[in-house]
């Protein structure tokens, strides 16, 4: 749903409660697919496919994946330890 679409709903009615929430819920996951996308674009440099067989480019985009989760639960990880430490 559009932003303009969703501050114009009247949230004194329990659909349009319902479709906030679900524009709500679909923004957090698409946020947290892009955040895969984006370590995988700036910190790995993969900004285009390079077309060396269907199976290699796969396997690199897999480990590349994998290394973003790896990234992204360290930073979450590293997040948690300093508020702890304080």
């Amino acid at each position: 749903m559009q932003p303009g679409k969703r501050r114009k709903l009247d949230l004194t009615r329990r659909w349009a409660q319902l479709l906030n929430e679900v524009a709500q819920f679909k923004a957090s996951v698409r946020a947290k697919v892009e955040h895969s996308f984006h370590a995988i674009k700036n910190l790995f440099r993969r900004k285009k496919v390079r077309y060396k067989g269907l199976a290699k480019n796969e396997a690199q985009l897999f480990r590349l994946f994998g290394l973003a989760n790896i990234v992204i639960a360290k930073r979450r990880l590293l997040d948690i330890h300093a508020r702890g430490a304080s």
